[in-house]
C-alpha cells in the first residue's frame, strides 16, 4: 500500500514500499574479511521504560544493545564500541561507557566478535593537562582490562586545555609509551563535535596533519591505525599515503567511503564508519566482493548507500545518531525509537521519512512489512493522516 510521506517543503509524496528485502548471507562472527578490516560503531540502545530526564544519566537496554552487536558480528564485522555513535558525550557518560565497554567486551569474547573500544577524557569538562592525562588514563586501562584494543579518541577537555601542538605530542606520546597494545588514533573533525575545532593546536589542517604524523613517527609500534572523518576524501588519501608502514588508514568518512575502501594503485582504507551501523549486512557482502578481487562487484553494491549516508550526516552532522536509530528500529532491532538524552527529537519528520524512504530502497529492512507498519505509525503520531 502508497504511503505519503512528507517532505522538506511541507507536501507529500508517494512511496510504494518495497515488497521483499535485499538477499544477503549470514557468515557468522569468525569470518573475518581478507582484504580489508572493518568495524561497525555501533549506537545503544535505550530502555524506553526507564523514568529519565535529558540530564540524567542514560537509562540502557542492555539486553537489546548487545543483540544488536551480536547481529554486527554474525555478518562478520568488528565492532566499535564505545565511540560517537553510542552517543558519547551526547548522552552516555563515561560511567554508562564504562559499563558498556565491560558487557561488550566480555559479550565478543563470547561469540568470538572482534571489538575495540574508545578511550576518552569525557570525565571531565574542563581541566589541567595532567587531568587530560590521568583521565585518558583511568579508561585506557579500563579497556585493557576488559580485553579490548583502545581507540584514542579525540578530547574536548584536551582541545580546550592545550596551549599549540606541543601539548598535544606530549600528551599522546604519554598515552602511547605506556599503550600494552598498539591502538587506533581517532582525528574527528568539528563537523562532528564543534567543540573539536582547532584539533591537534591548529585550524590549518595541514598544520594539524603535520602534528597528527609527527605523533605517529614518533611511536609506530604503538599505533595499530588512525581512523580519520574528516570528510575530506583527497586529505585522507594523502594522509595514508604518508603513514609509516604498517600502519593502516581507518575510514571515518561517511561520504566518500565506497572509493576510499576500494582504494587505488597506491592503497587503501581500510573501515570504522558509523554508517555501517544500518549498513551492516550489505557492507559486508560488499566487503566479500572485494576479498575475491571483485572491485566492480563492490561499488556495484555500496556506491547507491551513499545518498542514504549523506542524508543521515548531513549537517548538523553530530545528529547523525538520531536516523540511525530510527533506522534500527524500522528494521525490528529494537522495539521503540528512544534514545538516550531524548535526542530522537533531533531530527525532523521530513528528514526521518526520507531516511525511510532510501534505506526501503536499498532493501534494508529484513521484514520490509514491519518496516513499512511502524513508519505509519510514526506519520500518525505526526497528524500526517494516509
Amino acid at each position: 500500500m502508497t504511503l505519503r510521506l512528507p517532505g522538506a517543503d511541507g507536501t507529500l509524496r508517494a512511496h510504494e514500499p518495497r515488497t521483499e528485502p535485499l538477499a544477503v548471507v549470514r557468515h557468522g562472527a569468525g569470518s573475518a574479511f581478507t582484504s580489508r578490516t572493518v568495524y561497525s560503531a555501533a549506537h545503544v540502545v535505550a530502555d524506553p521504560l526507564a523514568d529519565t530526564t535529558p540530564d540524567s544519566p542514560a537509562a540502557v537496554d542492555w539486553d537489546a544493545t548487545l543483540a544488536f552487536r551480536r547481529h554486527l558480528w554474525s555478518h562478520g564485522l568488528g565492532v566499535a564500541e564505545a565511540m560517537d555513535t553510542a552517543q558519547r558525550g551526547m548522552g552516555l557518560d563515561w560511567a554508562g561507557a564504562a559499563e558498556l565497554i565491560r558487557r561488550s567486551a566480555a559479550e565478543a569474547k563470547a561469540c568470538g566478535g572482534r571489538v575495540v573500544c574508545g578511550v576518552g577524557t569525557d570525565q571531565l569538562t574542563t581541566g589541567t593537562l595532567a587531568e587530560v592525562r590521568a583521565a585518558y588514563e583511568e579508561q585506557l586501562a579500563l579497556v585493557e582490562e576488559s580485553g579490548a584494543r583502545a581507540v584514542l579518541m579525540a578530547s574536548r577537555a584536551l582541545a580546550a586545555a592545550a596551549r599549540g601542538p606541543e601539548d598535544y605530542l606530549e600528551v599522546y606520546g604519554h598515552l602511547l609509551r605506556q599503550a600494552a597494545e598498539p591502538v587506533v588514533l581517532h582525528w574527528l573533525g568539528p563537523m562532528f563535535d564543534p567543540a573539536l575545532e582547532g584539533y591537534w593546536g591548529s585550524s590549518d589542517l595541514d598544520t594539524a596533519t603535520g602534528t597528527f604524523l609527527e605523533v605517529i613517527a614518533a611511536h609506530p609500534d604503538k599505533v595499530d591505525g588512525i581512523k580519520v572523518s574528516l570528510l575530506d576524501a583527497r586529505r585522507e588519501v594523502d594522509l595514508r599515503r604518508r603513514l609509516p608502514r604498517g600502519v593502516r588508514c581507518y575510514t571515518g568518512d561517511d561520504f566518500h567511503y565506497p572509493e576510499l575502501i576500494a582504494g587505488d594503485e597506491q592503497g587503501f582504507s581500510h573501515a570504522l564508519l558509523g554508517i555501517f551501523d544500518p549498513l551492516g549486512p550489505l557492507a559486508a557482502e560488499a566487503v566479500r566482493h572485494l576479498d575475491t578481487g571483485d572491485t566492480e562487484g563492490f561499488r556495484a553494491l555500496l556506491d547507491p548507500t551513499v545518498e542514504l549516508s549523506r542524508h543521515l550526516f548531513r549537517a548538523p552532522t553530530r545528529y547523525y545518531k538520531t536516523g540511525v536509530v530510527f533506522l534500527a528500529w524500522l528494521a525490528g532491532h529494537q522495539s521503540h525509537f528512544t534514545m538516550v538524552g531524548g535526542l530522537q527529537s533531533a531530527r525532523s519528520l521530513p528528514h526521518l521519512a526520507r531516511a525511510y524512504e532510501l534505506a526501503d530502497g536499498l532493501g534494508l529492512f529484513p521484514d520490509p512489512k514491519l518496516a513499512e507498519a511502524r513508519m505509519r505509525t510514526l506519520l500518525d503520531l505526526h497528524g500526517v493522516t494516509q
